[in-house]
């Protein structure tokens, strides 16, 4: 399953993203950006569960399961470019500030901010094509919802 998806994230002329695809991109930029410095807490995992949660309106169960299917994925990604790519083809821009959101609620869930972290949010934001005002306004949003 990952590597049918992986394959069409990485075709050059691939056809439009389906949603589950997106979803599944999105759990794995969550996960990729919570392992990027080297140390995936629990505080990182449950944050990725309780977002999936809210943004797809999944149980616990379906959540986590979402969560676990985006490790397994990450862990056999090339690069960030794959995620953002199926996540800007599927989501408007207003929508994509609220994957940023979500970046910055993952970057913050364990209380200490790294700087591979930061680096993956950046690329990340601008290969979405998010500002970096708007990436701020949400870094700030979601520091005062902690």
């Amino acid at each position: 399953m990952f590597k049918e998806l992986l394959n069409r994230l990485l075709e050059p002329a691939s056809g439009p993203v389906g949603s589950d695809d997106a979803r599944l991109a999105l759990a794995a930029l969550l996960v990729r950006i919570a392992r990027s410095d080297h140390n995936y807490a629990n505080a990182e995992a449950d944050r990725i569960d309780r977002i999936l949660q809210a943004r797809y309106g999944l149980d616990i169960g379906g959540s986590i399961l979402l969560r676990e299917q985006a490790e397994a994925m990450e862990a056999e990604a090339p690069d960030t470019v794959r995620f953002t790519r199926a996540i800007k083809e599927a989501v408007a821009y207003e929508d994509r500030i609220g994957v940023i959101e979500s970046l910055w609620q993952v970057v913050l869930a364990d209380g200490h901010r790294d700087d591979s972290e930061d680096a993956i949010l950046r690329l990340s934001a601008n290969l979405l094509g998010v500002s970096d005002v708007d990436s701020a306004k949400a870094r700030r949003r979601m520091e005062k919802a902690q």
